[in-house]
């Protein structure tokens, strides 16, 4: 199974994207031994359309042209569940094993997302009721798959 991080506007160089990249890298290493096939990013630009509607609706239609075909359908959101990392990891481990080709998580921009993106959705997350900035989640979203992928593999890191 291949993970995908779907994620509206561009993390800039900086200590955000350095941290991002440095667990995305440490997931690759690990989850390879547990037959996760990579973690992959996608950034799809924030829409320039004048009104809150328009740029939901034209980033919605980015981010299903990104969405491969039978993923797993994961959006992060506010007023998602919240999860705790053994149950994401127990998820992930159990997508993998069910031969799902690919679980994609959606990061949507500052006017949220389109809820036409929920019949393809499997579940809502969230990382408590704050707001937290695009760059923020997108560095807590790699640190909890590649935290999930510790615990598949029995690793020390996660300590409960």
């Amino acid at each position: 199974m291949r993970l995908v991080v779907i994620a509206v506007g561009r993390l800039k160089q900086g200590p955000e994207r350095e941290l991002a990249e440095r667990y995305r890298k440490r997931f690759d290493d690990i989850g390879r031994k547990l037959g996760f096939r990579g973690l992959d990013i996608h950034e799809i630009p924030e829409s320039r359309a004048r009104d809150a509607q328009a740029r939901i609706a034209e980033e919605a239609a980015a981010i299903r042209a990104a969405i491969p075909e039978n993923s797993v359908l994961v959006t992060l959101d506010e007023r998602g569940e919240n999860v705790g990392s053994q149950a994401l990891a127990q998820r992930l481990g159990r997508w993998r094993d069910q031969s799902i080709p690919s679980a994609v998580f959606v990061i949507g921009g500052a006017d949220g997302l389109s809820p036409e993106l929920g019949p393809n959705e499997k579940s809502r997350i969230a990382f408590g009721a704050a707001t937290w900035p695009h760059q923020m989640v997108r560095v807590m979203l790699l640190e909890q798959l590649y935290r999930a992928a510790t615990i598949l593999s029995g690793h020390p890191y996660h300590r409960a």
